[in-house]
């Protein structure tokens, strides 16, 4: 059998249409988009179409590339639904480079408004600011692409690809921002400079090691937000504790040894930019899960390190703050493996942004038709539907069978 004929899509095998009718009015603005160039009057692929078509991608492991994007855009039933015409080759390479992504960015807020609060911890949910867990994740590109880029190849594996900067809310569950950079994390591509220049009022920041800078803790307050970041463990040496707190039975069942309000930073080094506010440092015992390949860890269990500006928040919310950051983990696992951005469809850096939003604004839908955050036995249901071996009855009948505190 062919290439050809085994990638032959049918209408029977596309998933998801559905999810994507409450979209479609959302998107109707971005038709006027991109066609001031079009003076003949003759455009057949506007952004609004576009996108919708990416979406489809995105909700079919089955469309695993432009030429199968094509195909499926020849289908009656495709275009009925997402209200658009047969899409040429050209005229999908061409899309990355005519419309602007930035656009989209507003109908992601929109859909954000819609998702309420999926917390499991009502604790969280009397913080001030909100929780926004931060990281970035590289998409790997074809060397011979990324060296007809502005990237090069000599500088190493790293910059062979893209990085994606994501603002993740945890208690909704949902991304609601991302910046695309070049993966060298070097300049104006380091994670701690484009978090900067993304800093919004009213968030708590949370941060792995790689943020650690006491610049950035800086400009955190100084926008009007908070953070909790994790630390390297030899701060304790250059931390001077004008505070030890003394630890209730709740911090201690959850594991913290330390409770401390002073000042970072070692005063021998003047170049350094040390923070200008009292440092609160939270260490906690935590479990380690034993690595598959590489350097093996000696001990099971290590103490973490956490400075945060929040002063009168309760130790072990500040762990259960840090704990909660794994599920921007979680999120880049689902956009690289399950809505397929493994493979990107354009290497144009509009292109990757395009993607990027749309595999967002697929997440939010996730979460607005489920109303809940996936469990692993949600993910995989998920996964099986979006390959087509469960049906819609099907997943919603997993849902219902949750109990309330999977939620």
């Amino acid at each position: 059998m062919s290439a050809e004929k085994r990638e032959r899509i049918r209408e029977s095998d596309l998933s998801g249409l559905k999810s994507l009718d409450r979209l479609m009015p959302l998107l109707e603005r971005l038709r006027p988009v991109g066609c001031a160039r079009d003076r003949a009057g003759n455009r057949q692929l506007f952004f609004d179409g576009y996108c919708a078509l990416v979406l489809l991608y995105l909700f079919n492991p089955i469309v695993s590339s432009l030429r199968a994007l094509v195909q499926a855009s020849e289908l009656k039933k495709v275009q009925r639904k997402l209200g658009c015409s047969r899409a040429s080759l050209g005229s999908l390479s061409e899309a990355a480079r005519v419309f602007d992504p930035e656009l989209l960015r507003e109908i992601v807020g929109e859909l954000v408004e819609q998702v309420p609060s999926l917390s499991r911890d009502a604790r969280l949910n009397d913080l001030a600011h909100e929780l926004t867990a931060v990281d970035g994740s590289i998409l790997a590109a074809l060397p011979q692409i990324t060296q007809a880029s502005f990237l090069q190849k000599k500088r190493g594996p790293a910059a062979d690809g893209w990085r994606l900067h994501t603002h993740f809310e945890i208690l909704r569950g949902v991304p609601v921002k991302v910046t695309l950079t070049d993966a060298r994390n070097r300049g104006d591509s380091n994670e701690t400079a484009v978090l900067r220049r993304s800093l919004e009022p009213d968030r708590c920041y949370v941060t792995d090691r790689g943020y650690e800078q006491f610049a950035l803790f800086n400009a955190i307050l100084d926008v009007g937000s908070s953070y909790v970041c994790r630390i390297r463990n030899n701060h304790l040496e250059h931390f001077a504790a004008e505070e030890t707190r003394p630890l209730c039975e709740a911090a201690r069942a959850a594991g913290v040894l330390q409770d401390a309000v002073g000042k970072l930073g070692s005063t021998k080094s003047k170049r350094i930019e040390h923070p200008h506010h009292r440092v609160r440092i939270v260490r906690v015992r935590a479990e380690v899960h034993p690595k598959r390949g590489g350097r093996r860890r000696k001990s099971a269990t290590q103490d973490i390190l956490l400075a945060t500006s929040l002063l009168d928040v309760p130790p072990e919310i500040i762990g259960l703050i840090y704990r909660n950051r794994w599920l921007i983990e979680l999120f880049f696992r689902f956009f690289k493996h399950v809505l397929g951005c493994r493979h990107l469809l354009s290497q144009h850096p509009q292109g990757i942004e395009i993607q990027t939003y749309c595999a967002i604004i697929a997440c939010l839908l996730i979460a607005l038709v489920t109303g809940r955050k996936p469990t692993l036995r949600t993910y995989e249901m998920l996964c099986y539907y979006f390959i087509g071996l469960a049906d819609e009855d099907e997943l919603l009948g997993h849902l219902n069978r949750l109990r309330p505190h999977d939620a």
